[in-house]
């Protein structure tokens, strides 16, 4: 019952981090701009990485010998 406390607390302020950062992407002139750039970016690296590791996995899989 002890992580009862903690996880409620997380999930607090998850919810609490989501409201304020809701009001400053929605705030000035560029702030809803920024977001969306720095969303495409965060998307586009995981993307690559997340290309890179299956094909190094994949390749630790494969046959060839090169």
């Amino acid at each position: 019952m002890d992580t009862v406390t903690p996880m409620n607390v997380i999930v607090d302020n998850i919810t609490e981090m989501n409201s304020h950062f809701a009001d400053v992407a929605a705030g000035e002139l560029f702030a809803p701009l920024l977001v969306l750039i720095g969303t495409i970016l965060v998307v586009f690296t995981l993307g690559v990485f997340g290309a890179l590791t299956l094909g190094a996995i994949g390749s630790l899989f494969s046959s060839s010998s090169s």
